[in-house]
């Protein structure tokens, strides 16, 4: 098993270049200049307070490989255990509804896994992906590398724009693209099937439908207007996992066909899987404040918009596994790992002057963090949405 791993931190974290370089997994490895604003002008000196986080937290930045593998592996069999007891439980039993609450838990838990991938370098930690790969991106129809577009999330040039995958001006904009951002959760599993059961293979006969396939449906993204062709240099690993997924759908098909399996047994699969997307998609909208109307930000800024979920309630624990917890610190620093978020808080919340924005950045529970997202939107006029800039509406004014 692989030993710790120590990885340099971001340079956005270490210094004022603002050179995006991309490492090697794919992730910007420079997410921003500290003092640049939105209008491009920058300064090369970052404010006190952040160089004492930095220092503060200079000696975390170590990822341990054992406490990876002995989480995941954990998480993971206990999650398709509990899946097992659901699938041969009595029908509405409270068996299998037990079994199926606490095994999309898990299986939320073990998935979440995908956001530490994209920010470890690929030539750490290899097996670890594959293993994730083999027990939840395949079965889930999502292989981890349909998630490289995490880069622009932590881009000064994307974040908060049309042109992050992972971000939609909810606050500012009518409750109901709250409503409609919801509403996808339900059919998330249908995308996938769509995508790599259906446009995968054909796309590969037809070079029209691959661009657009590239471009269109091959980033796991939560803003459905993002538009960015898949890397080429990754095709060859799409292609890959691709065809694994494919197999494993025939596979299911062939045990269709066999009368192994039946369309009862593919419903609860569903369900399943529904239910353990569905909670990150619902957790997501704790992430960050949502309030962007589609101006660039920069790296202070990307964390002031960002939600540390600072109560101890067993919803936080269910809901934000694997440090997601500690969003605004991890748009500080992106390249703290999972099991060092923690701590990290810690120190900082001591530390730092009661001045500092970090502070602000606090909430006590996922649903303060909604009821603020709620506010926004219910204020917010279908004339003055911040959705008319991510549907490509040009009159909307640049300023709230």
């Amino acid at each position: 098993m692989p030993q710790a791993l120590r990885e340099r931190p971001y340079a956005a974290e270490a210094s004022g270049d603002r050179t995006a370089r991309v490492a090697p997994s794919g992730v910007a490895a420079d997410v921003s200049l500290v003092g640049e604003d939105n209008s491009g002008s920058s300064s090369k000196q970052s404010p006190a307070w952040f160089e004492q986080a930095r220092t503060a937290v200079n000696d975390l930045h170590t990822r341990s490989a054992p406490v990876y593998w002995i989480d995941f592996t954990l998480a993971t069999a206990a999650a398709w255990s509990l899946a097992a007891a659901y699938f041969l439980a009595p029908k509405w039993s409270l068996l299998q509804i037990a079994a199926y609450l606490a095994s999309i838990v898990l299986l939320f838990r073990s998935g979440t896994f995908i956001h530490e991938l994209v920010h470890t370098r690929r030539d750490q930690m290899r097996w670890f992906a594959r293993a994730w790969n083999l027990f939840i991106g395949i079965p889930f129809l999502m292989p981890w590398i349909f998630y490289r577009n995490h880069a622009d999330h932590h881009n000064a040039r994307h974040f908060g724009t049309p042109r992050d995958g992972e971000y939609l001006p909810l606050a500012a904009s009518p409750l109901r693209e709250t409503v409609k951002y919801l509403a996808q959760a339900p059919l998330l599993p249908l995308f996938m099937f769509v995508r790599l059961g259906v446009l995968g293979p054909l796309s590969w006969l037809n070079r029209g439908l691959r661009e657009w396939v590239l471009t269109r449906a091959s980033a796991a993204v939560s803003n459905p207007y993002y538009a960015k062709r898949f890397p080429r240099r990754d095709e060859s690993h799409l292609v890959i996992v691709e065809a694994i997924s494919f197999v494993y759908l025939l596979c299911i098909a062939g045990l269709l066909v066999a009368g192994t399996i039946d369309a009862g047994h593919l419903f609860m699969g569903y369900l399943l899987v529904a239910g353990a997307l569905g909670f990150n998609w619902v957790r997501n909208l704790a992430a960050h404040r949502y309030g962007n109307r589609g101006e660039r930000m920069s790296h202070l800024e990307q964390m002031e918009d960002s939600i540390n979920i600072t109560g101890q309630s067993w919803l936080t624990v269910l809901l934000f596994p694997v440090g997601l917890r500690y969003h605004a610190l991890h748009h500080l620093f992106p390249s703290l790992p999972y099991h060092n978020l923690g701590k990290a808080h810690r120190r900082l919340s001591a530390l730092l002057p009661r001045e500092a924005p970090y502070h602000a950045t606090a909430r006590r529970s996922f649903f303060a963090a909604l009821a603020e997202l709620w506010r926004g939107a219910k204020a917010t006029s279908v004339e003055r949405s911040a959705m008319r800039r991510w549907t490509d509406k040009p009159d909307l004014p640049r300023t709230p």
